[in-house]
């Protein structure tokens, strides 16, 4: 990957910080863009002194707002190598019919809309350019329901089926695309599903080994460095402290 142009989603925190991280030790330009330009600017900062680095508050689920902000990429970083669909969130533990439509509709903006604003921005370039690669940030979630999951792992589902239908359009050119479903991983993502509630975050760490945002950056790297002519199609990958849960059986 070293000398490519990176676009990292969702890159202020967790996985995305970590990959621009990851993917600036490999000597490649930084298109790195979130909602929080605070955390965004000290990310672009950090690694501005190693990479070339372009920095921009981006909210994915606003369309024409990804489509202008692909457009208007300066001329060294518009011809994107790689593109990392991260940006996406979980609301919420409560079952359907207590949940909040707010909610719902901010994860399927976000983790469905977003990454396909994202997707269709990037992809005709990558196209016309015969090479290129998008892998997106999917969840055991989507593959593994449990409790209070529904609309989150409903949009998971779509990043994993997406992914595959994409594979098929492509066919016949050499753009990869690749999924990869992390499980429980610890960043922010519990402090978000509950609203900042740093308690109830915590607790669903508590007495385990998470994975990091380093161990997921670490995967994506090397699905970026297989031979151009490999695709990996799905990753999953958790924890030895996490595991399929038994059937749920009700009785009574």
């Amino acid at each position: 990957m070293s000398g490519k142009i990176v676009m990292i989603t969702g890159a202020s925190s967790g996985f995305g910080a970590a990959c621009a991280r990851v993917f600036a030790e490999q000597g490649n330009r930084l298109v790195i863009a979130a909602r929080r330009l605070d955390l965004l600017q000290r990310l672009r900062d950090e690694l501005s002194g190693r990479v070339p680095v372009h920095a921009a508050v981006l909210d994915v689920r606003e369309r024409e707002a990804v489509q202008a902000f692909v457009a208007a990429l300066p001329e060294e970083f518009c011809a994107i190598d790689l593109l990392v669909n991260n940006a996406g969130l979980a609301l919420g533990l409560e079952p359907a019919q207590q949940a909040s439509l707010d909610d719902w509709d901010t994860m399927v903006d976000t983790n469905i809309k977003g990454l396909m604003y994202c997707t269709r921005a990037v992809l005709p370039g990558m196209v016309a350019r015969n090479r290129g690669q998008i892998i997106n940030v999917g969840s055991t979630a989507g593959a593994w329901p449990y409790p209070g999951g529904n609309v989150y792992g409903g949009t998971k589902a779509f990043v994993e089926q997406f992914t595959r239908n994409l594979r098929a359009d492509l066919l016949g050119s050499r753009v990869r695309v690749s999924c990869i479903a992390p499980g429980m991983a610890e960043t922010e993502f519990s402090t978000v599903r509950f609203k900042g509630d740093l308690q109830k975050a915590g607790k669903v760490y508590e007495g385990t080994e998470p994975l990091t945002a380093g161990d997921i950056a670490g995967i994506i790297k090397w699905i970026s460095d297989q031979p151009e002519h490999v695709n990996i199609n799905h990753l999953e990958v958790m924890s030895v402290f996490q595991s399929w849960a038994p059937f749920a059986v009700h009785r009574g």
